[in-house]
């Protein structure tokens, strides 16, 4: 459904750094792109796919980036113990607890999330829940 989701960081070297820790349980890699109209950005995908992206990067118009209130990028995980993988990455990097891992009922009866805001206050999930098998990578011996 989405092509990429950017996000805008004040502290691009730090942000690289915990997402580079948080993002790995769920196998995707990092690329840096050049840009000619500014700061290039930093993108992580699924190995083999150039697409959906995530990507941060310091706002083009030069003011500060700001989390959005009501904005939360969720991120598809293949299971529930990568789900809590991603969530204790998080408060290991700096991101502070929205919600420990565990089943959320009331989205649904096979939905798993944990929940985090990233060092610069930008609210994160990390889910696992029925017919996100193609969203996430697969388990190992699985593809």
């Amino acid at each position: 459904m989405f092509s990429h989701v950017m996000l805008g960081a004040r502290d691009l070297k730090a942000m690289v750094g915990f997402y580079d820790a948080v993002l790995a349980p769920l196998g995707l890699e990092r690329d840096e792109v050049p840009d000619a109209a500014g700061p290039g950005g930093v993108i992580w995908y699924v190995p083999g796919r150039r697409w959906p992206q995530f990507a941060i990067r310091k706002p083009l118009d030069g003011r500060p980036a700001t989390a959005g209130n009501g904005v939360q990028v969720s991120f598809a995980a293949r299971d529930a113990e990568t789900v809590a993988a991603c969530w204790r990455a998080a408060l290991a990097h700096g991101g502070r607890d929205e919600g420990r891992p565990g089943p959320r009922p009331r989205y649904a009866e096979d939905f798993h999330a944990a929940y985090c805001r990233d060092p610069e206050g930008n609210k994160l999930c990390f889910v696992h829940a029925g017919g996100m098998e193609g969203c996430a990578l697969p388990l190992r011996g699985d593809d």
